[in-house]
Order: C-alpha cells, then structure tokens, then sequence
C-alpha cells in the first residue's frame, strides 16, 4: 500500500522555486494536490490583506493553493520536450506575479486571472529554450508556435489549402504559416565539424566569408577611415602653425610639394631645422593617433 505524503506548507513554500527539492517532482505533485483550495470569501479576504495591508502570509497562501493550477496547466506542455519541474517552476513565477497584480474589486476569481500570466511565462519558457536558434519572435510567430502542432493532422507536411485554412484561423499570413513549419521541423546542426573529428568538411568551412563583408575587415576600414578624417584633423590641431604647415605641404599636399630647402627658406631657418621640426610634429602626431 502507497502511503500518502504529507509535506508542511512551509517546505512546500521552500519549494515553489525548485519543484525537485521535495525529492522528486512526483512528491512535489502529490504536496500541491493536498493543498486545501480557498472558498471564494477566503480568497477574497486574502487578497484584501495582500493589496491593502502587504500582508506576505496572505499571498503565500494564495500562492499554495493556486499551485495544483500551475502543475495542470505545465502538463498540457510536455510535448515540447522540456523537464516537467521547468516547466512547473516557470508556470510558478508567473502565478506569483498574478498574485501580485490581482485585483479583488474586479469580481472575478484569481484562477482565471492567474492562467494568463502562468501560460505567458511557460511560453516565454519554451521559446527561449526548445532549441538553440529561437524559433519565435513576433507575435504571429508565436501564436503559430503554440497553435501548429495541434493543427497539423498527424505532423504531416502541410498541403496549400491547409496552410490557408490555418492562416485564416489564426489571422496570419499564409507565408508565416510556411515559414513556422519549416522552423519547426528543420533540425540544427553545428556550423563545425565535433571535437576530435579535424577531418570532417563543416559548414564553417564553406560559409566563412573572407571578402569585403568580413567583420574584422569592416571593423579594420571604419578605424582607417576615422583616423584618415576625425583623427587626423584632431592630431594636425595638436601641432602648432608652423608645424602644421611643415606637415601639410609635405605629407598632405599633392605630389611635387616644397622642398625641405625650400621651406627653409619660406621660414627662414636651416633645411636640417625643417627636417628635425617635421619628425617631432609627426611624432607626436603618431602618439595622438594611437591614443584616439
């Protein structure tokens, strides 16, 4: 004979977070399905209590009675492959945030509020982790996520008329409808070959792109370009009038620009002053790029 499992509503408080600390999540089920469920006047005055006083004792108690609804409801998505407990454990902050905004002046019972907000956090849940590569992000995609699996007699591939007739349902676009299916039945595969395999042919290897769309290659001309423009002009500002001058006409100038003799001559100094002008302006130049 099974004996039944008796868990405190503290411990059981302790496990709302984690549904497998009880043991297994078969003793976590078996805890919430003996959790007394709340008159509608007992539900009420608890909510009054939370909304009016913060009285945290009275939302744990709204929380555990409400927690056989979460473990209903995470059931219904088993199908996607994920761990009951997860699912369970998702579905819990929602019904907690239920809680939260629950309003008693609103005439209806937390039950029907709380499904909402318990079925948005498990979908969030699923998205986020089915696969690798979300499947979902608009909300058309969504809604056909959570809608073609049920849809599609038998998984089989969907023929026109059914893709319109699930488009029209759904009031989606007939190419979303196709664009999901294949989403949902395309399988991942790495982009590299596994570990130890070198001999393998990957698709990195034929992906990769070494043209002019390569990251570090776009990444390399931007910082070129804003060191030929922003940071050149920065560092000729640095320099002073005549060391500026220097530098235009010789580096910057077209070709044919003066002489070092003949900017001497222009400044009235030696061509040996010129050179030794020009090579301290370009140094420090040098530092003020490397800086920028």
């Amino acid at each position: 004979m099974t004996r039944e499992l008796t868990v405190s509503p503290q411990a059981l408080s302790m496990a709302i977070a984690n549904p497998g600390a009880l043991g297994s999540i078969e003793a976590y089920i078996s805890a919430v399905n003996h959790m007394p469920v709340l008159s509608a006047e007992q539900e009420q005055a608890y909510a009054l209590d939370l909304r009016d006083k913060n009285d945290l004792d009275a939302a744990r108690h709204l929380i555990l009675s409400h927690l056989r609804l979460v473990v209903s409801i995470a059931r219904q998505y088993l199908g996607y492959g994920l761990a009951h407990a997860d699912l369970i454990q998702e579905g819990n902050i929602g019904l907690m945030k239920a809680v939260k905004r629950f309003d008693p002046d609103r005439g209806v019972r937390l039950v029907s509020f709380a499904v909402h907000w318990i079925k948005a956090e498990i979908h969030e849940f699923i998205i986020r982790n089915w696969r690798l590569v979300k499947v979902a992000t608009t909300k058309a995609q969504r809604k056909l996520f959570f809608n073609l699996r049920r849809m599609r007699p038998d998984g089989t591939t969907l023929d026109s008329q059914m893709v319109d007739d699930i488009a029209t349902e759904l009031s989606v676009k007939p190419e979303d409808v196709r664009e999901m299916e294949v989403r949902m039945t395309g399988r991942e595969f790495s982009l590299q070959a596994p570990a130890g395999d070198d001999d393998q042919f990957s698709p990195i290897d034929y992906l990769s792109d070494d043209g002019e769309y390569d990251p570090t290659e776009v990444l390399a001309r931007q910082d070129h370009d804003r060191l030929q423009t922003t940071g050149l002009s920065q560092a000729l500002e640095m320099l002073d009038e005549r060391s500026r001058r220097i530098v235009t006409a010789r580096w910057l100038g077209d070709d044919g620009g003066p002489t070092l003799h003949e900017l001497a001559e222009e400044f009235g100094v030696s061509a040996e002053r010129i050179r030794q002008i020009e090579a301290a302006a370009l140094k420090k130049m040098r530092g003020a790029l490397q800086a920028a």
